[in-house]
C-alpha cells in the first residue's frame, strides 16, 4: 500500500451500543488526504469534531473513548481496528449517539460495510510510523511493548482463571506478513463473564450487551448456543481491540506489538509513551511497492 485511501461513497448503519444500550445511526463519509480519522456527534445542538487520535482517549472502561469540546464517543476500537485492517487513512464518521453500534460484537460487519462502499486510493503517499526503539509501559502485572521490526507482528497473551480459556488458548503471534486481517481476526468477537454483569450494569456499562453481539461464559462454559468462531477467540479479539488501539497512532504502525495481559488503558498509555519519544519512531513513506513490508501488501482485493 503507497497511496492514501479512503471510502468510494458514503455508507450508513444502525445498531445498538455495546455500554449505552442506545440505538444509533452511524454514517461514514470519504474524506480527502492527510485528514485522518475523524469522528462527527451529529446529535448534539451543534455538532463536534473529535479526531481519532491517542490524545484524544479520555475513558478506557471496557472500550477507548474519545472525548474533545465536552462531546464523547465510545467504544470505537471495532471500526478503528477494521479501518487499519483495510488500509482507509482518511474517513469523516457521523455517529448520532454517545457510542458506536456494536453490531456482532466483532470487527467482521465493519470490514463488510467498508468493502461495501468500495476503497478507493488518493494522490497522496501513505505515511507509516515506524518504531525504531523499544518502549515499555506496565501497570501492576499488565505490560505491553513496542519494537522496531520490519513489518506489523502482535504478540499477545491473556490470563483468565477460567476453565474454558486452556493454556493453549490464552497466546498468539499474528504477523501481517503471513496472517490476514479478515480471516484471522476481524471476526473475532468480545467477550464477558455473566458473574461481571450486575456489576457492569450498576456501572452504566453493558446495558446492550447479549449473546447476539457477545460471548458470554458462566463459571464453567460458553453459553452461545452457536459456540466460538476459533477455538483461541478470546485472546484473538484482544489482538483485534489492541489494532483499533494502536490505530489512534494516526498512521499504520511499522513494529512489533508484545503484550501481556492489555487491555484499552495500557494500549493507550503505550501510545502516548510512544509519540512522546522522539527518539523511538519516524514517520515515513514508500515510493516503490517493492520496498513497502510485506505485512502492508493487500490480502483483500477491494470489490467495488
Amino acid at each position: 500500500m503507497l497511496q492514501q485511501r479512503t471510502l468510494q461513497r458514503l455508507t450508513r448503519t444502525t445498531g445498538v451500543g455495546l455500554h449505552t444500550g442506545a440505538r444509533v445511526e452511524m454514517i461514514l463519509r470519504p474524506a480527502p488526504p492527510d485528514t485522518g480519522i475523524v469522528f462527527h456527534r451529529t446529535d448534539l445542538p451543534s455538532a463536534v469534531a473529535i479526531p481519532a487520535v491517542a490524545a484524544n482517549v479520555g475513558d478506557t472502561r471496557l472500550s477507548s473513548t474519545l472525548k474533545a469540546d465536552g462531546a464523547s464517543v465510545s467504544t470505537v476500537e471495532h471500526l478503528m481496528s477494521a479501518l487499519a485492517g483495510l488500509g482507509i487513512d482518511n474517513l469523516h464518521v457521523d455517529i448520532a449517539g454517545p457510542e458506536l453500534p456494536i453490531m456482532d460484537g466483532s470487527a467482521g460487519p465493519f470490514v463488510f460495510l467498508l468493502q461495501s462502499a468500495g476503497i478507493v486510493e488518493q494522490k497522496a503517499r501513505k505515511r507509516y510510523l515506524r518504531v525504531t526503539s523499544p518502549v515499555e509501559v506496565r501497570d501492576g502485572d499488565k505490560w505491553a511493548r513496542f519494537e522496531p521490526f520490519d513489518g506489523f507482528r502482535l504478540d499477545f497473551t491473556i490470563d483468565f482463571p477460567h476453565p474454558v480459556f486452556g493454556s493453549e488458548n490464552r497466546h498468539i503471534v499474528v504477523d501481517f506478513a503471513f496472517d490476514s486481517y479478515a480471516k484471522e481476526v476481524a471476526r473475532a468477537r468480545t467477550f464477558g463473564f455473566m458473574q461481571d454483569v450486575e456489576a457492569m450494569r450498576a456501572a452504566g456499562l453493558g446495558l446492550g450487551g447479549s449473546l447476539q453481539n457477545a460471548v458470554v461464559l458462566d463459571e464453567f462454559r460458553v453459553l452461545n448456543s452457536e459456540g466460538l468462531r476459533y477455538d483461541n477467540e478470546f485472546v484473538r479479539h484482544k489482538v483485534l481491540d489492541a489494532i483499533g488501539d494502536l490505530y489512534l497512532l494516526g498512521h499504520p504502525l511499522i513494529g512489533q506489538y508484545t503484550a501481556y495481559k492489555s487491555g484499552h488503558a495500557v494500549n493507550n498509555q503505550l501510545a502516548r509513551a510512544l509519540l512522546a519519544r522522539a527518539d523511538a519512531f519516524e514517520i515515513v513513506t514508500f515510493a516503490d511497492e517493492t520496498t513497502v513490508p510485506t505485512a502492508f501488501h493487500d490480502w483483500m482485493p477491494n470489490p467495488a
